[in-house]
């Protein structure tokens, strides 16, 4: 039997995570037991989902049907904006362990910090996250799309600092003011849009040093996320580059290499999604 090689990264609860993840945003419901259910058979053990993204159940139900301990697999949920009022996020964080008939949640994250939203109080959805912490139902605990603003707010007026950060990180936007202050809190990045859906892979230095290595682009700018020691999920239904994007374990990119990748950060213009600071979106229900 092959060993598993995906290393695990300590968090600052004393809990661990796997370093490489499979994510299931804009996975409809319908495609994502067979996604997740490749996933889990090509190796990844750790599967990343939100309320919001509507397809929860369907995570449960492929590792189940995948024949998998609970304890196996890392998973991780995300709060919905419509519940960020401390009832409400009982309620929903109840509703996600439902759909996926878990008895715990390895990592639950407040999605986004919605500051023009509920009167700009994160902070008291934070302390409700604590409760879940408190008492087992989520091993550890986290944000998503949090600035530093926003992070040393948490910082200075909760009990618990966030075990993760889940921000936008691609070569196009380093992100690297909000990695830094979690480097400095032992706040772990976790990457989200990693190839900034693809952008980057046909950007001229990210293919040559591919050329290079003998790898494809994608497997380039994952294992540059991946020497930059943030955690990484890229998201496919394609059998051939779910596994592609898992064999990024057996090859290194030089200082050279990473460096020219890092290079291709254009700052703020860079950025792909929507900025923390303004985003207001609530969906309807949940």
């Amino acid at each position: 039997m092959t060993t598993n090689p995906v290393p695990d990264i300590s968090l600052n609860d004393g809990n661990t995570i796997p370093q490489l993840g499979f994510g299931v945003f804009q996975i409809t419901p319908r495609d994502t037991v067979q996604a997740v259910r490749t996933a889990l058979e090509t190796g990844y053990r750790h599967i990343d989902t939100a309320q919001m993204y509507g397809n929860e159940a369907e995570v449960g139900q492929a590792i189940r049907t995948a024949g998998l301990a609970r304890d196996e697999v890392f998973v991780t949920s995300k709060l919905s904006n419509a519940a960020h009022r401390p009832d409400d996020a009982r309620a929903a964080f109840e509703s996600t362990l439902d759909a996926l008939k878990f008895d715990y949640l390895d990592l639950f994250l407040i999605h986004w910090p919605l500051p023009t939203r509920y009167d700009g109080d994160f902070v008291t959805t934070w302390r409700t996250l604590e409760e879940f912490r408190r008492d087992g139902r989520a091993r550890s605990i986290g944000v998503s799309n949090f600035q530093v603003p926003h992070l040393e707010r948490l910082v200075a007026e909760a009990r618990v600092v966030p075990a993760v950060n889940q921000v936008e990180v691609h070569p196009y936007f380093g992100n690297e003011e909000v990695r830094a202050y979690g480097h400095r809190h032992q706040i772990l990045t976790q990457a989200w849009s990693p190839i900034a859906q693809g952008r980057v892979l046909d950007d001229p230095t990210v293919v040559d040093v591919a050329e290079e290595v003998g790898r494809t682009p994608a497997q380039v700018v994952l294992r540059w996320h991946i020497q930059r020691g943030d955690i990484v999920f890229p998201k496919s239904t394609t059998p051939k580059r779910i596994e592609e994007n898992f064999r990024i374990f057996d090859f290194e990119l030089d200082d050279t290499a990473m460096e020219r990748i890092t290079g291709l950060d254009k700052g703020e213009p860079g950025r792909q999604g929507a900025h923390p600071d303004t985003f207001d979106y609530l969906p309807a229900g949940r």
